[in-house]
């Protein structure tokens, strides 16, 4: 199945574009790429990674692939709308790559395999347009690598439910704990795998506000319909659940912690 639990709508492009702000930092410290190397996004979605990655590397050749045509004209617009000139965009799907093989000095995947029924193919195929001696990072979630207080039997059950509906679909909302496991056995080098994790409290209200109110509650929200339709959580539990989600990101009580992985694997 290719369904992607999280859809299409403007409120999930901008919880991306909002997410990539937030966790820029976090997530892309250490990401750094030669001049003129030829760099392969797979699976730029929206644009949001892109945008950071064009950045931090303004002088290497960045080619931007995904699925879905509309996140490829969303991205162009906001590539555009940077002013960022380094970035080429095409439709393609990363299970039938459109390129020859050795084509690429490194490939960043960011968020996409968690979504792919098959991540050990995409990492097969990966790995074949890849030069030797090239690289490949990946970050990926881990939704059960995650805990927040006050808790609730209502917003545990929320989130067990939007887990479960990407579960179904055939996908993975805990694959960043398999980073390691999958690069090896796709044939990578494994140079590491290491979680990046955020933990806010009432010191920091600011990051708790984004943190959930701006990247996990919106990303929860977009799997009410699929979860309530096959019954994995009555609607009164769903809305309860939510507004106590929310109180994770308010004073003095709230705290919240999540965990994301980040693996860097070499073509031998």
């Amino acid at each position: 199945m290719n369904q992607y639990v999280h859809g299409y709508s403007e409120r999930e492009s901008k919880r991306l574009e909002e997410q990539s702000e937030i966790l820029e930092k976090l997530l892309h410290e250490g990401t750094r790429y030669k001049p003129y190397e030829h760099i392969l996004e797979a699976g730029c979605g929206v644009g949001a990674q892109t945008v950071i990655l064009a950045k931090r590397n303004p002088e290497c050749f960045i080619t931007s692939i995904d699925i879905s045509n509309l996140s490829i004209k969303t991205a162009k617009n906001k590539v555009t709308a940077e002013g960022i000139n380094n970035v080429t965009f095409q439709q393609a799907d990363i299970l039938n790559l459109p390129f020859e093989q050795n084509k690429f000095d490194h490939i960043f995947v960011c968020f996409v395999l968690e979504h792919l029924s098959n991540p050990s193919d995409a990492l097969n195929n990966l790995k074949k347009v890849l030069k030797p001696g090239g690289t490949i990072t990946v970050i990926e979630g881990d939704h059960e690598a995650c805990i927040w207080n006050p808790t609730s039997h209502a917003s545990q059950k929320t989130w067990r439910a939007m887990i479960k509906s990407q579960q179904m679909l055939g996908h993975d909302p805990n694959i960043g704990r398999r980073l390691y496991p999958l690069l090896f056995n796709a044939g990578f080098n494994v140079e590491f795998t290491e979680p990046r994790w955020i933990y806010t409290d009432g010191n920091q209200p600011n990051l708790a506000n984004g943190m959930v109110n701006k990247i996990i509650v919106p990303m929860t929200k977009t799997a009410q319909d699929y979860a309530l339709k096959h019954n994995l959580i009555d609607e009164e539990t769903w809305k309860q659940g939510i507004i106590d989600l929310e109180n994770s990101s308010k004073t003095p009580e709230g705290t919240f912690f999540y965990t994301w992985f980040k693996a860097l694997g070499k073509k031998q």
